[in-house]
């Protein structure tokens, strides 16, 4: 029997852990850029039609460890056997991080970074250097977009 007055009790520790991985996500406003026919004397480059591209990067990285965000054409422009030069595209941008460039075939090039994690919206205007050399016809090409948190 306990004395009239006197609590039993007892603790116990619990350990609480969190595990938080590198993570990113990606997020584009169009998947399509489309630049309409000019004449390359009033247009010597070409904005992409629609405005430009919104970008919103989010992040969770090692501390001390960049944020990039890349932007790589494995190929040219091409329509059929005819080739603009991937180069022939560029950009401008908005947003902290961000910075203006020009696409090259087999080259990721940096379009942001940041230094830590977290989420950041900026804009890529795209451009097309027009010009009266380019054969008729319709070009492509794939620009794949990359985001490393690492």
């Amino acid at each position: 029997a306990r004395p009239h007055g006197q609590t039993a009790s007892e603790s116990s520790v619990v350990t609480a852990s969190a595990i938080i991985s590198g993570l990113a996500k990606l997020s584009l406003s169009s998947l399509t850029l489309t630049f309409p026919d000019r004449d390359p004397d009033g247009v010597p480059l070409i904005p992409a039609a629609g405005g430009p591209l919104t970008v919103v990067a989010k992040a969770r990285a090692t501390p001390g460890s960049p944020v990039t965000l890349t932007v790589e054409a494995l190929d040219d422009l091409r329509s059929g056997t005819d080739v603009i030069p991937a180069s022939a595209l560029s950009w401008t941008t908005t947003g902290s991080g961000f910075v203006d460039g020009t696409v090259r075939r087999g080259a990721a090039r940096t379009v942001a970074s940041w230094p830590n994690s977290g989420v950041q919206t900026g804009t890529q205007t795209y451009r097309l250097q027009n010009s009266w050399t380019y054969a008729t016809g319709t070009y492509t090409l794939t620009l794949t977009y990359t985001l490393t948190a690492p």
